[in-house]
């Protein structure tokens, strides 16, 4: 009996290891599954980068990251910037187009338009050396807002009312437990217009148009592609092939090779579809029916 145990030993200790750790085991079978490389190619470098700018524009560092990489990675010959955005808060926005315009400086970029480029990511993508829109894309809504609630008639109705201790004349500007007072209006209004005032500048400056018409171009105005091309606020019309080609005869590289979409990133997106509900939501977008 000792003998026949001696010699199944491997066997069962095997038998035994993937009893006590196939759950382990599962796991590390999907983790090879989504990160193994499909073939040889994804073994070599690509000279090209697509960069995706998707949703509301609130927390971009990972945005960010990915344009600085491709920025100082002399591998990278030329990038592609898709934009399928409502827009959303200031300085993301900003610190987004900034990096883009760091970008430019170092290697062609061009921006695509795969939805809706308007107010946050128009002003993210001004920078690249080109803007080109889907034919189906709604571009524009360049201006500023500031909203919120007046809460005071509710709070009535419910016996709650607010109390604070402050120092400084507009510090309870903005809140919701009453209506705002005229000098708190016009407080608003100076933050409001000198944020449009950078924002407009900052267009006429990157994509060479006249300032003093920005009434025109500007001024929250919505185009459509073609519309928004006779005004200047992107260069061509085409779809997401077209604005590859141009990006590869920017670069001039003579075998192009792109990117390929993170594995896992792919697997999140198609177990959710949270992006595309929170753009309607923010933007409702024109359907075909």
């Amino acid at each position: 009996m000792q003998t026949l145990k001696t010699i199944f030993s491997p066997i069962t200790a095997t038998l035994g290891f993937i009893q006590n750790h196939f759950k382990a085991m599962i796991f590390l079978l999907i983790l090879f599954l989504i990160f193994a490389p499909d073939n040889e190619k994804d073994f070599t470098p690509n000279n090209l980068q697509q960069i995706n700018l998707v949703g509301p524009i609130m927390e971009v560092s990972e945005v960010l990251q990915q344009i600085d990489d491709a920025t100082y990675n002399d591998s990278i010959k030329g990038v592609l910037f898709v934009v399928d955005s409502p827009g959303g808060a200031v300085a993301p926005s900003i610190e987004v187009a900034y990096a883009i315009k760091r970008l430019k400086e170092k290697k062609p970029v061009v921006a695509y338009a795969g939805g809706t480029i308007a107010s946050g990511s128009y002003y993210a993508s001004i920078w690249a050396n080109e803007i080109i829109a889907n034919p189906g894309s709604m571009v524009g809504s360049i201006g500023v807002i500031m909203q919120g609630a007046d809460l005071s008639e509710l709070m009535s109705k419910i016996g709650v009312k607010s109390q604070s201790v402050q120092a400084g004349k507009y510090k309870k500007v903005g809140t919701g437990d009453r209506a705002w007072a005229p000098y708190e209006i016009n407080e608003l209004n100076k933050v409001i217009n000198g944020t449009y005032d950078l924002f407009t500048t900052d267009v006429a400056s990157a994509r060479g148009l006249d300032i003093n018409k920005r009434d025109f171009y500007a001024n929250a105005h919505i185009f459509t592609a073609h519309q928004a091309k006779d005004v200047g606020l992107i260069d061509s019309i085409g779809v997401s092939y077209d604005a590859k080609i141009r990006v590869v005869e920017l670069s001039g590289v003579a075998n192009p090779i792109w990117n390929k979409e993170d594995k896992f990133e792919k697997l999140m997106k198609k177990l959710s579809a949270s992006t595309a509900v929170t753009l309607h939501t923010y933007f409702p977008a024109l359907t075909l029916k």
